[in-house]
């Protein structure tokens, strides 16, 4: 209960804004009470438990060391005992009782240590989806060619996420994959990190596949920069330095100023250590998401992975960090999720996706000579563009 009412406080605490949009908080604060009465009542039980222990020993150890203090006194009366027999008897009983005292604290001390054996044999019980295989070998150093063979993927049995994924990014090349919402582009990104094992084909690194590999190198070998992205409630050069624990403070300014964030950390007054809240609240989008950027570039890895990387930056700062992006991928495999079809005009290859299909592939020019799913995206984004500036210089003027 007590394990319960913590998280409870915790998640209406990290989704605080949330919470406020709804103008819920009375709300959470009724869930919470309910929690915390039900934890009452449990610490309830248990202290009324454990007083009528307490009270239950000291009244048989009263009534025990009375009876006996009672016959040693009565020999020593009738003449069977002595004095020091008498004091002897005293001496034994209260080494006795003396330690009877603390079998409450001991009995709440075990009730306590089993209820937590009782929970780590759960955790125990618990299959781990994901393992290294008994025989699985490291990734060797150096540049990585990626390929998807046939994979098939689904979260749930009755809903197929993936299907029949085939293509392969060569050792130092750049693929983007474009599509609507939902299509499966974030799921391709989750299954090469190995957040989840293909339901059918297989994921080759250098020939080798993923499921091969132990987990720890293929991690390391990637880098990656989400949608989605939560940082430590510590500084800027905290989260930038995560990437690589053991660079030195010049290979942080130096990702920190690749990614086009330093002109933003100067004009801070604590510079690189200003704090940035639970999750990066304190931060917003765009820079959260430069952060990222930097601490991937930091990683230094062979492969990089930008899911949406510039999702949340403005069009000027978009512009200036696309040179940084296109250097860090520069040499390595990279694989480009986006939404924006002008950040990835400059692939080596483009993938369509459309409910987890692959429907089109090639060049953008290719792409858009074949007036297909991509040549209407293309176009429809292009409308949008040129509706933001002319409304811009209708603002302006």
């Amino acid at each position: 209960m007590d394990s319960a009412a913590n998280t409870r406080a915790i998640d209406s605490l990290l989704n605080y804004e949330t919470v406020k949009y709804f103008n819920n908080e009375e709300y959470e604060a009724r869930r919470y009470d309910r929690q915390m009465q039900d934890w009452e009542d449990a610490a309830t039980r248990s202290q009324v438990s454990l007083s009528w222990l307490n009270l239950g020993q000291q009244v048989i150890i009263a009534l025990g060391v009375t009876a006996m203090m009672w016959r040693a006194a009565n020999g020593v009366v009738d003449g069977s005992m002595t004095i020091g027999d008498l004091v002897l008897v005293n001496a034994f009983l209260i080494q006795l009782y003396m330690p009877l005292n603390f079998l409450g604290v001991v009995y709440r001390e075990i009730r306590q240590a089993l209820a937590d054996i009782e929970r780590m044999f759960d955790l125990l019980a618990v299959n781990r989806e994901i393992a290294d295989a008994p025989n699985a070998t490291a990734l060797a150093a150096g540049a990585v060619e990626i390929r998807f063979c046939e994979v098939d993927f689904s979260y749930e049995s009755n809903r197929q996420i993936l299907q029949r994924i085939d293509f392969s990014i060569p050792a130092g090349r750049t693929l983007a994959i474009v599509g609507e919402s939902g299509s499966g582009k974030s799921t391709l990104a989750r299954l090469l990190y190995r957040f989840y094992d293909v339901s059918g084909g297989r994921i080759l690194l250098n020939g080798i596949d993923l499921r091969d590999l132990t987990q720890a190198s293929l991690r390391a070998a990637i880098g990656i920069v989400p949608q989605d992205t939560v940082l430590f409630n510590d500084t800027i050069y905290y989260n930038i330095q995560y990437g690589k624990p053991e660079a030195n403070r010049e290979q942080v300014i130096a990702a920190a100023a690749a990614a086009q964030l330093s002109g933003f950390i100067d004009l801070l007054p604590d510079g690189y250590e200003t704090r940035v809240g639970e999750r990066g609240l304190k931060l917003s989008g765009g820079e959260k998401q430069r952060v990222a950027i930097a601490r991937a570039l930091l990683k230094n890895p062979p492969v990089l992975i930008f899911d949406e990387a510039t999702s949340a930056l403005d069009s000027k700062t978009e512009k200036a960090i696309e040179t940084s992006l296109d250097n860090a991928a520069r040499g390595r495999t990279t694989l480009v999720i986006a939404h924006r079809l002008s950040t990835i005009m400059n692939a080596d290859e483009i993938l369509v996706m459309d409910a987890g299909r692959i429907v089109e592939r090639g060049s953008h020019t290719t792409l858009l000579d074949a007036a297909g799913l991509y040549a209407q995206m293309w176009a429809l984004q292009q409308l949008e563009e040129s509706g933001d500036a002319a409304a811009s210089l209708v603002t302006e003027g």
